[in-house]
């Protein structure tokens, strides 16, 4: 008999997990339990106050859960929220550099590193300006180098281009893609977009609210990139709306 191939472990494993702020306090999140595999593109999405962003920060290790358990398999996780939070007197590339300096690179290596990862998100040209120079796409994109200089598998992103408007957006949406499938890493995205959902992820997980759960879940086939006005990512954006609508009208009640 051929021996057993033991299951990969997962990036990220979440058992059974609750949290509440305060010892009498409202139940945010309730039981949810969670295996991220890696590699994988996975889309949080809910109505605002359903706990998707305490999820991330208790991934990120920025919050404890009350109850359950949590396994970053990497160890860790990089963080990039809504705001850039750039420093305002360095460079792009100092910015980036100051995120290699944390992850101990040796002096003469940053800046050639710092270049590459402004590179790989088309903003070697700017690597010089100063954030208040750069627009708020090119900001994110900053602070997304910036993300990556921390070199985690794990990529956790909460709402990083709810502030742009579409067609930035939209850029941006190709450049993460890019990203993505060019390092292989592991990519928990919260949005309350569900259009951005369909377009970016390989998983959309819906939560619902009071507590937060997993309310229900869509594989999507990988067949190369998605443009957000597709027909295939309008039919799916339609459909998790229609349930979205449902899950805020339970709440509702």
């Amino acid at each position: 008999m051929s021996a057993q191939v033991p299951e990969a472990r997962a990036a990220i494993q979440i058992d059974a997990l609750g949290k509440r702020f305060g010892d009498t306090g409202p139940l945010v999140l309730d039981n949810v339990s969670l295996r991220i595999e890696p590699g994988e593109f996975v889309c949080l999405l809910g109505a605002s106050g359903c706990g998707k962003s305490t999820l991330l920060n208790i991934i990120a290790g920025l919050e404890r859960p009350t109850t359950g358990s949590v396994r970053v398999e990497s160890g860790n996780a990089a963080v990039m929220f809504q705001d850039a939070a750039l420093f305002p007197w360095l460079s792009a590339r100092r910015n980036v550099e100051l995120a290699l300096s944390l992850r101990g690179v040796p002096r003469e290596w940053r800046r050639a590193q710092a270049l590459e990862l402004l590179d790989i998100v088309n903003l070697a040209d700017a690597a010089e300006k100063r954030p208040h120079e750069l627009s708020g796409g090119m900001r994110q994109r900053v602070a997304l180098a910036r993300s990556l200089a921390q070199d985690r598998p794990v990529l956790l992103m909460d709402e990083p281009f709810a502030a742009l408007d579409a067609i930035t957006r939209d850029l941006l949406h190709e450049e993460l893609e890019l990203v993505w499938r060019r390092t292989g890493r592991t990519i928990v995205f919260v949005t309350h977009n569900v259009r951005e959902a369909a377009r970016l992820g390989q998983r959309v997980l819906l939560m619902s609210s009071r507590p937060g759960r997993i309310a229900n879940e869509w594989r999507i086939a990988d067949n190369g990139p998605r443009r957000i006005e597709s027909p295939e990512v309008a039919s799916l954006a339609i459909e998790i709306t229609d349930q979205l609508r449902k899950e805020i009208r339970r709440n509702a009640a």
